[in-house]
């Protein structure tokens, strides 16, 4: 996080020699010290490294020393580097240190670099029990909790961040973005009055109502206020509307007409842009994201899938499905699929193709329910409306096999290599000047 190299250079410009130092010449330390942090502050990150290396040499307990290279080796990512030095400082430190808390912090920081939530959640919460006031831990602890999904009390831990420092920018950015998950009836009420979303004189939240705030919310996340400013200008300013301004506080929202303004223009954009990706107008409003969402709501207004849809097509990416698409399976489905096919293939079943089956229906004049109860087809479901289609390749009843033998006689068409196996069925069907099944797609003789 930005706040740690923040912390890492207070501490510099005020790095506390170790008194054990004065066996050593306390003088040789503090001026070893001094020169390291001037080639720290000066970039030269290696050579600094070096430099509180030769310090710790002087002295192996020194404290300062160990956080100062503890750091440098942080700022140049090397996280296992910086992990050993923080907890060598710890080891060294006074029990009431006021450095124990920015230790843990930065050991925090690592393990969250490392994806490790767990590990970092404990270092920041053992650095908020030495201060409680720490920023670094306090914004740490939210990042985790909110990717945890416990929303609320990440938004408290942003709080409390702000109260230290009020002009902390992740802290304060977080803290927005989550505001449809932690603030209050009353408050959201001001939230829409301030936006001209609903009357002044409205006292009660619909569900309706707070649905409307999460709207307007997510779409001034996704720089919705940017976007009309950019586009109107100074026209903007019916739009948008500025809480704090000319203060570090400031804020600018969407007005509820700002809002639906914003709804209009960029699916009217979006339309423009898919356009250009040569889809057919007739298609645009039916397309959707690769789950199968629907990219545009029956007003034609974009849904939050459809926006990110738009996004990555103005960046050149495909994240739609044109209506005759089917939605691409997950890994998870196609790994049961595999084994569901494994087992039918092992029962005596081949998988045959979707072209193939239809070869099957017009040869045989069957239906598909006809096929699958009396002649042996299997239809696998891998997905809404997706399947995999598989035939009997023996089977006492040769009736069953009947679909086998249709799909070799395509095959052979392609390769005439191709054995295509003799069927006594298909065989006294076709003597007696049979079709398989009669035109309504039942059979023509009951099964014996």
């Amino acid at each position: 996080m930005q706040l740690s190299k923040h912390f890492f250079k207070i501490f510099c410009l005020g790095c506390i020699v170790n008194m054990a130092a004065a066996a050593y010449g306390a003088q040789t330390l503090a001026e070893c010290m001094e020169q390291g942090k001037a080639t720290f502050a000066a970039k030269q990150y290696p050579q600094a490294a070096q430099q509180f290396n030769d310090c710790l040499a002087i002295d192996a307990k020194s404290v300062a020393a160990q956080l100062s290279l503890a750091g440098v080796l942080f700022t140049q990512e090397d996280l296992a580097g910086a992990q050993t030095h923080f907890e060598q400082a710890l080891k060294n430190m006074e029990p009431q240190s006021p450095y124990r808390s920015y230790a843990y912090s930065m050991l925090g920081d690592i393990a969250l670099k490392q994806k490790d939530q767990k590990q970092a959640l404990k270092m920041y919460q053992k650095s908020l029990e030495y201060n409680d006031a720490n920023v670094n831990s306090l914004v740490g602890k939210g990042v985790i909790l909110e990717t945890q999904g416990d929303k609320k009390e990440a938004a408290q831990s942003y709080k409390a961040a702000l109260a230290v420092e009020p002009l902390n920018t992740v802290a304060r950015e977080r803290l927005v973005a989550l505001e449809p998950d932690y603030l209050s009836d009353e408050e959201i009420l001001t939230a829409l009055k301030q936006r001209y979303a609903i009357k002044p004189e409205v006292s009660s939240l619909t569900q309706q109502q707070r649905d409307l705030f999460k709207k307007i919310h997510l779409a001034e996340q996704q720089r919705g206020v940017d976007y009309l400013k950019n586009k109107y200008g100074k026209k903007a300013d019916e739009y948008v509307v500025t809480l704090n301004k000319d203060t570090d506080f400031s804020r600018q929202m969407l007005t509820l007409n700002g809002y639906n303004t914003l709804q209009k223009d960029i699916a009217q954009d979006a339309v423009s842009t898919f356009g250009k990706l040569k889809i057919p107008v007739q298609d645009v409003f039916d397309l959707r994201d690769k789950q199968g969402n629907p990219v545009f709501t029956k007003d034609s207004t974009l849904t939050a899938e459809g926006f990110y849809v738009y996004t990555q097509a103005l960046a050149g990416k495909k994240e739609y499905l044109l209506p005759n698409q089917p939605v691409p399976l997950t890994e998870q489905q196609l790994q049961k699929a595999r084994q569901r096919a494994k087992a039918l293939a092992q029962k005596g079943y081949a998988e045959i193709s979707h072209a193939e089956l239809k070869f099957v229906e017009e040869q045989t004049l069957c239906s598909q329910d006809t096929l699958k109860d009396k002649l042996g087809v299997y239809f696998l479901p891998i997905a809404k409306k997706q399947y995999r289609y598989f035939v009997r390749i023996t089977d006492d009843n040769a009736l069953k096999t009947v679909p086998y033998y249709y799909v070799m006689l395509a095959r052979q068409k392609r390769n005439p290599k191709l054995e295509v196996p003799k069927n006594e069925t298909v065989e006294y069907y076709k003597y007696y000047g049979y079709t398989v099944c009669l035109s309504d797609g039942n059979l023509t003789l009951q099964e014996q």
